[in-house]
This record gives structure tokens, sequence and C-alpha cells, in this order.
């Protein structure tokens, strides 16, 4: 288990991560408010900063609501995938600083690891931090890992790495191992509404415009809505959930978005000891997400 990061941190305050960061990410892009103080990102910047919120108290309204949408059984701990909402707001905060180099739209979710080191339960007041490193180069870009620790009485008991990349300059000699293994689909067929972004969102607070209406996605560029990809990573998970051991990692590489309305048809096997899986669009050889669950 790794030891509890101990450099300061700044603290989020009340609202940091809703609406108004929402708007903070569009700001930079704009002509003249850009290059406003405050606003105007650090295209130079390369050190790493952390952010952390106040603790937390884990609702049980709030975890069965978010269990129930992604197809978790309801118990008295938390899906595995459940404290990722936690810290949502500290990512999109991080993203919107002005200390982060790069424009939040336009940033891409390439890749999430969780390692839960014992199950949350109902009830316990949880610390949350969020570390983001210096950037790495990508082959095609260049990305940034977003490291989510929770701590119980300083204890880490739950840890994520996102990765996130920005598309830009190739960099041919940039390695970037996918260790993962396809897995040909084997059922279940899930069926996802329209809706189903508008519906996650107001579990997780993750209001990104992408994943709302056909007509805010294609203001970004999109043909329609598409599903967060945190959702399908843990309606997977979910269809693991009483085979996986208390003390676990899974990790996950998303490929290609899930347009809404859609059907995925997962797909799973036993795998070096632990679980691997994906998730591919319903008769069609287009692979959304790739994973695989290891025992710690």
């Amino acid at each position: 288990m790794p030891e509890v990061a101990t450099e300061s941190a700044a603290t989020l305050v009340s609202g940091d991560g809703g609406p108004k960061a929402l708007l903070r990410a569009a700001l930079p892009g704009l002509p003249v408010v850009g290059q406003l103080p405050g606003i105007k990102k650090d295209r130079d910047a390369t050190a790493g900063f952390a952010l952390t919120r106040p603790p937390v108290r884990v609702e049980r309204a709030a975890v069965e609501k978010y269990a129930l949408l992604c197809g978790f059984p309801v118990k008295d701990t938390v899906p595995l995938t459940y404290p990722h909402m936690l810290a949502q707001p500290l990512h999109l905060a991080i993203l919107t600083d002005p200390r982060f180099p790069v424009p939040a739209i336009g940033m891409v979710h390439l890749e999430n690891s969780i390692s839960q080191y014992r199950r949350i339960g109902v009830g316990e007041t949880l610390d949350v931090r969020v570390d983001v490193g210096s950037p790495l180069p990508h082959p095609v870009g260049t990305a940034w890992q977003l490291t989510s620790t929770i701590t119980v009485d300083g204890e880490t008991v739950w840890e994520s790495v996102s990765t996130y990349l920005r598309r830009g300059r190739r960099n041919p000699d940039a390695a970037w191992p996918n260790e993962l293994i396809d897995v040909p689909p084997s059922g279940p067929v899930f069926a996802l509404k329209a809706d189903l972004g508008r519906r996650y969102a107001a579990v997780s607070g993750d209001y990104n415009p992408i994943h709302l209406t056909a007509l805010t996605a294609k203001a970004l560029g999109f043909p329609r809505q598409i599903a967060h990809g945190m959702w399908t990573k843990a309606r997977c998970v979910a269809m693991l959930e009483n085979r996986l051991p208390e003390a676990v990692r899974v990790d996950v590489a998303f490929k290609k978005p899930v347009f809404l309305p859609s059907a995925v048809t997962y797909g799973g096997r036993p795998a070096e000891g632990g679980y691997a899986f994906s998730l591919r669009k319903r008769g069609s050889d287009t692979l959304h997400l790739l994973g695989r669950t290891t025992a710690l």
C-alpha cells in the first residue's frame, strides 16, 4: 500500500467543481477573455500541483442511486468505482486551473486504473486529494496523469490514476504500452438510452456537455452525445463485482466513444489470476473499452 502524500495542497472550496468550473473550461479558448488574469493558461507550466476537498461523508442515498444506475447490488459498502465521483470535482478544478497548461475542452480520458485496498463503508468520512503530475509525451500529443487518493484517518484505502490526453504534435518515439488483452463479446447486451449521460451526470456531478444532449455534443464536435467513460467502466466492473477480492486493482483503456442511444455487448473471461473484459458496439467490431482485474 502506498504511503499517504505529505505535500501541501490547496483546498477546493464549495462550488469550484460544478457549473462554475465548466464555465472556466470554456473561457481559455475565447478570444480576449482567454488572455485575462485568472483565466489565461500558463502554457509553459510543467510542475505538478494538488487539490483537496473538505472531508466528505459517504451518504447511503447517493451510493444507492449510483449503484442502481451502474448495475451494482446495493450494499453497506460502496461500489469499487464510486469513490471516483468524490474525486471528480477535483479533476475538473485541476483541468480548469490556470496552472494546468492547456484548456480542459478537448481533453480525452484515455485510461483509468483503480486500486482498492479495502472496502469503504457507507457512513465513513473520507479525505480526498488529487495530484496532477508533469506532462508526458504521447505518440499523438501530450498526456497528464491525475492521481486520486482517498484516506480514512491517514490510511490510504483507495487510489486511482486517470490519464488524460491533449492531441497535438506527434511523438513517434514516445512509448505508450498497452498490455490489455482483447476479449471477444460473450454477452449480455446493454441497451443504453439517449438520456444515460444526463442520468449519470445527476449522480456523479460530471455535467460535461458532450454527455448531455445531441445539441451540446455537436457544439463540441461530436455527432451526438456520448456515454461517460467511467460509467462504461462501472458497468463492466458490476458484472464481476461478486468475484473480485477486497484488495484489487482494475485497469481500463477507453477506446472508441459510446454514442447514445446505443447497444453494447460485454465480454469477459478469467485471465492471469484475475479477469479480462471488454465492451463493444453490438454486432460490430467497434471496441469501446478493454480492462483487466488484478488481486492486490
